[in-house]
């Protein structure tokens, strides 16, 4: 098969997967409410899928390795669809065995996700294509399906039903794991991995981390800058709307209009991203996407200033993941690929479930226009200052490894 069109087969079908997701991401919320009519449930659901999520991507890591990456993607993907066609006959299953089928779901999505994107890499490097901008243009494409995927799970929902749609879910992931399965063909190493017992294996991924100092700051920096976003989209921003706009489509504009400068953002980075300086970019990035947007919630009630540095921040978190993710395929060896990438992601989304918190916290102790000032000093702080201490900036991807085919 032609090396590109192998890359493009992955990663369309990583993206079919992840538009299943968003598709249940509003599906199975809607389900929940109408067959128990309980907010409570809902966010127990939401907690089910998250937390296998987290700890499967870093601590199924090791198995992976062993058992093999691509056939782990098959596996998990198709172990995905089953899961989710149970999930469409819940109704009558009961929300016990709702619970676990979503936990089960979240869980193989964890590991599925991380394997797909160690096939990244060596695909990649057979076709020809940078890894900076391989890593820009998928962030892209992924902020779209994200948009286009919870717009289209409601419109299903609409048009042919809530079981319907769950079932279009499953069959985004039968249809993945055809594709990886018959179309994707990785070379085999020359020498093959060893076979490592578990823990050794797992202790061997969190022991890179803390010998790179420098991707631990990049993570734990992105964790931060998490954290924030998911305040800000929790709760500091409705507030904001319902203060001063009093209409609750400015929620949704304000999001739409950070995804626009997102996306923007994402094409412009895939076009000249191998021309910037990285931990410049990186650095400036993360300044853009954080403290602006808070600032500006705080000190301005007029929509279109917000709209405007909203817009901006949006541009500006478009450099900070793909450079991540190309200074983890640079840095990391292959052998230590798929361990490591999944503890960067557990450790990239910590920041998630505190940051509701955070928001929720500091708005009852300081009402919003001070939290949100002193916030966007922590934010700026917390996130930009590692960077700048250890001169991380300057070279992100200081100690590229040879390259190991997976």
């Amino acid at each position: 098969m032609n090396p590109r069109r192998e890359l493009y087969t992955l990663v369309g079908a990583d993206l079919l997967s992840n538009l299943g997701t968003r598709i249940s991401v509003v599906a199975i919320p809607w389900l929940v409410l109408e067959t128990t009519g309980s907010p409570t449930k809902m966010g127990l659901v939401a907690a089910a899928e998250t937390l296998p999520y987290m700890l499967s991507s870093a601590l199924a890591t090791p198995w992976a390795d062993r058992f093999g990456i691509r056939r782990t993607s098959v596996f998990v993907d198709a172990a995905s669809a089953a899961a989710m066609a149970v999930v469409a006959l819940a109704p009558w299953l009961g929300f016990g065995t709702l619970l676990v089928l979503v936990a089960v779901a979240g869980g193989l999505r964890g590991i599925g996700d991380r394997v797909k994107h160690v096939l990244f890499k060596p695909a990649a490097e057979r076709a020809g294509v940078p890894l900076i901008r391989l890593t820009s243009a998928y962030d892209g494409l992924a902020r779209g399906m994200t948009l286009f995927g919870a717009v289209l799970g409601g419109l299903l929902i609409d048009w042919v039903g809530l079981t319907q749609a769950i079932w279009i879910d499953a069959a985004t992931f039968a249809v993945c794991a055809l594709l990886i399965g018959v179309l994707v063909r990785p070379h085999a190493p020359a020498q093959p991995a060893p076979r490592e017992p578990y823990l050794r294996a797992l202790r061997g991924g969190f022991a890179y981390l803390r010998t790179d100092r420098t991707l631990m700051i990049m993570l734990l920096v992105v964790s931060v800058s998490n954290m924030f976003a998911n305040a800000s989209v929790a709760v500091w921003i409705p507030l904001w709307v319902n203060q001063v706009l009093g209409d609750p489509a400015g929620f949704g504009l304000l999001l739409g209009v950070f995804s626009a400068g997102a996306l923007l953002g994402n094409v412009l980075f895939t076009m000249f991203g191998t021309r910037l300086p990285a931990g410049t970019t990186f650095a400036l990035g993360l300044t853009l996407s954080g403290a602006p947007r808070l600032l500006a919630l705080a000190l301005s009630d007029d929509l279109v200033v917000v709209l405007v540095v909203t817009f901006l921040s949006g541009i500006g978190i478009a450099a900070v993941n793909p450079l991540l993710g190309a200074s983890l395929y640079q840095r990391v060896p292959g052998e230590l690929q798929t361990r490591v990438l999944g503890i960067s992601g557990s450790v990239a989304f910590l920041g998630l479930p505190v940051g509701a918190l955070l928001g929720g916290w500091s708005v009852a102790l300081l009402d919003l226009t001070p939290a949100l000032l002193v916030m966007s000093v922590v934010c700026l702080l917390l996130t930009v200052g590692p960077l700048l201490l250890t001169r991380a900036s300057r070279r992100p991807e200081v100690k590229p490894a040879t390259p190991t085919p997976v």
